[in-house]
């Protein structure tokens, strides 16, 4: 199944289609992956992914890391 990477904010996170929409996931330093505590719904579409974790999360901004970036 595609994974999308982002940094949001500064954190990274991984997002997963599956069958029933999407999984998202924490990345840490060390490669490790964990569920991530927050949920994107099976509506939003992979165009909107960018979107929808900006607008979820930008109370996390700061001077140095003030923007969301799809990554590889």
């Amino acid at each position: 199944m595609r994974e999308l990477h982002f940094k949001v904010y500064g954190a990274l996170v991984a997002i997963r289609a599956v069958e029933t929409g999407w999984a998202a996931f924490r990345l840490g330093p060390d490669g490790k992956r964990r569920p991530a505590e927050f949920v994107v719904p099976d509506f939003i579409s992979e165009e909107e992914l960018f979107q929808y974790l900006a607008d979820l999360f930008h109370e996390h901004a700061t001077p140095t890391n003030g923007d969301v970036k799809q990554i590889q």
